[in-house]
């Protein structure tokens, strides 16, 4: 893709062609939800939010995958960096998420071997370095990095590598979709499909979901023009009575997605139930390595028991997650909850909600 044609979608004068097509067409009251964090945080860079007709909600969705990822998974990771024997590596988000008693950040100052990586292959470089060593990936995201993780677990069965171990804590976004609109709480008039999940999986994968709710939905890109773009299609939608499901993201997307990609992940991991922060247990909307692979399974190896874990006291996270609340209306808000010193991970990832308003809301 070139310089050009990624500009042409951040042309400030297309921009606001489309913003005054959809001030022209929006009538009814419409609560949307952009199901991504990518996308929350292009909204507010963009300054989309300022630019829409008061007709329009816009509410962020529970795509941020640090944040989704439940209490007692980070109390997990954290028990497991204090075994003697242990490498755990992760994302920079990970580190600074308040486990029930601690952070991996506090673990690792105060001399637990904790690593930074950047993708699963460079945890497993760390395995082969370090024989001597069980080299742990704390395993958290969506679609779009669990075929990457599957295809470590593959890579360090050929290599003979028994001393790699993942913890899968992977979420699948349509059942949360499901999810969301089962819980009725709150009101959800369309949805903003993440890009970066539907590259893997297709605009197959939403079709049982669209086909059960009737609900809008649209997969949309992250220039300012695609999602605006997005919002113009569902607001037509909702307007004309005709709904769809639409891919906005044609130059990426394609209807059965990364076929190589799904196939990696699903000879690896299979469907569980899984836990959610913010909305509790979803069926079959976790990945769980398969047997034939449980080797290389964390959580098989290690008995990790944790039994207290507690939601951090006053945070609203899990609420903001689901669209209930805007960061504002949690009590900690800019008061003990900041960037410096955050009490959820709403507020430590970068796709974090509560992170976004801090940074671009005045």
């Amino acid at each position: 893709m070139s310089i050009k044609y990624m500009e042409e979608y951040r042309d400030p004068e297309i921009s606001s062609k489309i913003i005054e097509s959809i001030k022209k067409l929006s009538q009814k009251k419409v609560r949307l939800m952009e199901v991504c964090g990518t996308h929350t945080m292009s909204i507010f860079r963009s300054g989309i939010r300022t630019l829409l007709p008061d007709t329009i909600s816009l509410l962020s969705g529970p795509g941020c995958p640090v944040c989704v990822t439940a209490q007692r998974e980070i109390d997990a990771f954290i028990e497991l960096a204090k075994e003697d024997d242990v490498i755990l590596t992760g994302f920079g988000d990970l580190m600074r998420v308040p486990g029930t008693d601690s952070t991996l950040q506090k673990e690792r100052a105060a001399g637990r071997d904790i690593r930074i990586v950047y993708s699963a292959l460079d945890a497993l470089e760390i395995a082969r370095k370090n024989p001597d060593k069980k080299v742990v990936f704390s395993g958290i995201g969506f679609e779009t990095t669990a075929p990457t993780i599957a295809a470590s677990i593959l890579s360090a069965k050929k290599m003979g590598l028994d001393n790699y171990l993942v913890f899968s804590a992977h979420k699948i976004v349509p059942p949360a979709l499901a999810a969301l609109m089962e819980t009725g709480e709150a009101r959800i008039d369309g949805f903003m499909l993440p890009g970066h999940v539907s590259v893997i999986i297709g605009t197959k994968a939403y079709l049982p979901f669209f086909e059960q709710y009737q609900v809008p939905c649209v997969i949309a890109g992250f220039e300012p023009a695609d999602i605006l773009q997005a919002i113009f299609i569902l607001v037509k939608q909702i307007e004309a009575g005709v709904l769809k499901l639409e891919n906005g993201y044609q130059r990426a997307v394609v209807f059965d997605g990364n076929e190589k990609a799904q196939k990696m992940m699903h000879d690896v991991f299979e469907t569980v139930d899984a836990v959610w922060r913010g909305i509790g247990t979803i069926p079959k909307s976790g990945l769980k390595i398969r047997k034939e692979f449980e080797s290389f399974d964390a959580q098989k190896i290690f008995d990790v028991t944790v039994s207290d874990s507690k939601e951090p006291e006053g945070c609203a996270c899990g609420e903001i997650l689901i669209g209930l609340k805007t960061p504002p209306e949690c009590p900690l808000y800019k008061k003990a909850c900041t960037p410096v010193d955050p009490v959820g991970p709403c507020m430590v990832s970068t796709e974090g909600t509560c992170a976004a308003y801090y940074r671009y809301c005045i």
